[in-house]
């Protein structure tokens, strides 16, 4: 009994000796913040897409700023407009942001919101609070992390993506749920709207952006063949290029296709190089030469052709804006003039884009100002030029953050602001481009000055004295520039192989990568080397072994068009199209006000009436999109070159190649092999000999409709209407 008594006064004791329980501390409010809080929910919903309420009309009289990009004028659209509809302070639930949201009124973009989700009880909780907009000083986010960053998937394989933020004052957070993303190649691999990466059925490298609030970064699936090739075979290397294609294919489970025979070579280079099909007679020497050297002799011999210079011109022509309605017919001509003479002489790249850049003077003594008539406005001039020279697209950023990329409406005016000064102005000398004025740059949200500052940099404290495009020249041009030497090999790449590394070509940013970045960095160190060497640039394309495969696909390749495993069909441009059908035919065509004998390549205007160049594709060069160009092959197309009035006209032709063949060569095998070096490069099967000899000996009564059929037949299958 003593002991229970002592026990129980030991507990008792122990009990005094606890501390008083304390009452239940309250947590303290949510400090809300409009932009990192409310804004990214209406992002995640696409509330304030171009679709929805951020297109520039608005919805149903309620306009938000594109991807909120401006979070003031948002807040006063949601809590002034509307006589107070739209936000119900004291009946939160009937706030038309909630109820249309969630269903309990019609709302035309549907049920976005389920009332007991976590994102509307963080509006009701936002409205409940008294609709704080936040202070200056809230943290803000710094970047996102994509987890995990690279990852090989199997095809049909899923990976769930995680997105973590980091804000100004440190803090981490998984913003996963209200983040945004969006796949570079959907036939690869795509997305949904939880961030669950979906491998397709293709062999290749997809690229996944995340975006959360401005910040942007990006996931990479490699998804190889589940067929392994071992042993993997030993490929033969003949420059640079080779090894580092060949190391991505052999991740991909991919092998490369057999090399292209020499008459495939033949006619690829021509068409790539000078954009011209070769003779009859340029193809049998070709053919016949058994000098180990013949291929780089006959670019070397290409690259000095006057067709290289008009044909390269032609391609410059059409981003670099040479556009007659806006420039005049003399003017134009001469700017077209400039261009295609500083591709004869070979002018180093980067002299050519600061002679470009910096153009100033009489418009009569420097053809280059015309680009400053054709694109007049600075911001113009700043995005046309960082788009064509620099792949780099900040147009959209004018008005808004740019949604797949860093680019501010700051960057954009910072651009702007090299191109404020210049000015064109009347003399006694014709026009003159002047660069003196110190117009202001002002941010159209904040009303503050923004002074000249490159792409990439802090923004500036003041403008440079004197003409801003020549410091603007000095950074563009330089070896250290992160897009230029990229941008450009990545187009002649893209010429050459049939699509670039990075596609669209000028569209280069983080969240679209390269499919093989080690060859793109490869080939912008060798530009720089050489001294930024167009031709040389070419030579090196063309000599290697990627360059000079089949187009012909094998078991591994059949369903790989981004990898370079094979030569890809390309389509003949518009301009290049109509020479071969005149070359094959014999017949030129005549161009209106246009010297007789003049080629399509050689076409300065692209304004010049024809049906057939409308037809195939030629661009307007209202803009620097290379998008102008109509690269995809159609019906009708097709249908004009099977039907075409013009074209029979050509195979028919008094002075035509069919009337002068059919007359003068009597041996059927031999008009056989003339016909097909004409419209092929190459000379015919056996199997092909002798179906049209048999075919000319069962219509020898009519021998010249005869070559008429034939040749007309031949021009209207895909080895003539295609480069491959």
């Amino acid at each position: 009994m003593q002991n229970l008594r002592m026990e129980l006064i030991l507990a008792l004791f122990g009990l005094w000796l606890l501390p008083a329980t304390s009452p239940a501390v309250e947590p303290p409010p949510r400090r809300f913040n409009f932009e990192n809080d409310i804004v990214p929910i209406l992002n995640r919903y696409g509330c304030n897409a171009s679709g929805c309420h951020g297109k520039a009309e608005g919805q149903n009289g309620f306009k938000l700023s594109v991807f909120g990009f401006d979070p003031a004028t948002d807040y006063a659209a949601l809590t002034q407009e509307s006589r107070g509809r739209r936000i119900v302070p004291v009946v939160p639930e009937q706030s038309l942001l909630l109820s249309k949201a969630s269903g309990k009124v019609p709302h035309g973009g549907g049920i976005r919101l389920a009332r007991n989700s976590d994102d509307y009880r963080t509006l009701h909780e936002w409205i409940v609070a008294g609709l704080p907009f936040g202070s200056a000083n809230d943290p803000r986010v710094v970047s996102i992390e994509v987890t995990p960053r690279e990852q090989q998937l199997a095809m049909r394989g899923r990976q769930p993506l995680r997105v973590t933020g980091t804000f100004s004052d440190g803090r981490k957070e998984d913003v996963t749920r209200h983040a945004r993303f969006q796949s570079n190649n959907e036939g690869l691999g795509n997305v949904d709207e939880a961030g669950v990466v979906t491998a397709g059925e293709s062999p290749g490298e997809v690229a996944i952006m995340a975006t959360y609030m401005g910040a942007v970064d990006v996931f990479r699936a490699l998804i190889p063949r589940p067929e392994k090739i071992e042993p993997y075979p030993s490929l033969p290397e003949q420059n640079f290029i080779d090894p580092l294609v060949w190391a991505k294919l052999r991740k991909l489970n991919i092998a490369p296709s057999e090399l292209a025979t020499d008459a495939e070579f033949l006619r690829r280079v021509f068409l790539d190089v000078i954009g011209t099909l070769p003779t009859a007679d340029e193809a049998r020497a070709f053919l016949n030469d058994k000098r180990p050297d013949r291929k780089p002799r006959l670019v070397d011999d290409l690259l000095q052709r006057p067709e290289f210079a008009d044909f390269w011109a032609l391609k410059w022509a059409d981003v670099l804006r040479v556009d007659r309605q806006a420039l005049g017919h003399k003017r134009a001509y001469a700017y077209h003039r400039w261009i295609r003479d500083s591709l004869a002489a070979n002018k180093p790249y980067d002299q050519f884009c600061r002679e470009l850049l910096t153009a100033s003077g009489p418009a009569s003594e420097v053809p280059a100002t015309a680009f400053f008539k054709a694109v007049n406005q600075p911001g113009q001039m700043a995005a046309t030029l960082s788009q064509v020279l620099l792949g780099v697209r900040i147009e959209c950023a004018q008005c808004h953050h740019h949604p797949f990329d860093r680019w501010s409406q700051t960057d954009y005016f910072g651009m702007q602001a090299y191109f404020t000064q210049v000015q064109i102005k009347q003399s006694p000398r014709g026009e003159v481009l002047l660069a003196s004025s110190d117009a202001a740059t002002t941010h159209p949200r904040t009303g503050e000055r923004v002074y000249a500052f490159p792409l990439g940099d802090e923004p500036a404290k003041a403008n440079v004295t004197g003409d801003r495009r020549q410091q603007l020249a000095a950074w563009w041009t330089s070896p250290d520039n992160p897009w230029f030497a990229k941008n450009f090999v990545n187009r002649m790449w893209a010429s050459f192989a049939g699509r670039g590394l990075v596609e669209p070509v000028d569209d280069m940013r983080m969240t679209n990568p390269p499919s093989n970045a080690e060859l793109l960095d490869a080939l912008a160190r060798h530009f720089v080397t050489t001294k930024y060497d167009v031709r040389e640039l070419i030579r090196t394309i063309t000599a290697s072994r990627v360059y000079q495969l089949s187009a012909t696909p094998n078991e591994t390749n059949a369903r790989d068009e981004r990898n370079f495993s094979r030569a890809l069909f390309k389509t003949l441009g518009a301009e290049v199209a109509l020479d071969a059908v005149c070359q094959t035919t014999g017949v030129p065509e005549k161009f209106a006000g246009v010297p007789t004998g003049s080629r399509a390549i050689q076409l300065w205007d692209s304004q010049v009436d024809h049906a057939f160049l409308k037809l195939f594709g030629r661009p307007t060069r209202v803009t620097a999109c290379e998008c102008e160009r109509s690269v995809e092959p159609s019906v009708a197309q097709v249908l004009h070159v099977l039907n075409s009035p013009e074209i029979h006209e050509k195979l028919t032709h008094e002075a035509g190649r069919v009337a002068k063949l059919s007359g003068s060569v009597s041996d059927d095998a031999a008009l056989t092999d003339e016909l097909y070096l004409t419209a092929f490069s190459r000379f015919p099967t056996d199997t092909e000999r002798l179906a049209v000899t048999d075919y000319l000996k069962s219509v020898s009564n009519n021998r010249r409709r005869a070559v008429e059929d034939i040749l007309w037949s031949l021009m209207n299958t895909p080895e003539f209407l295609f480069n491959h």
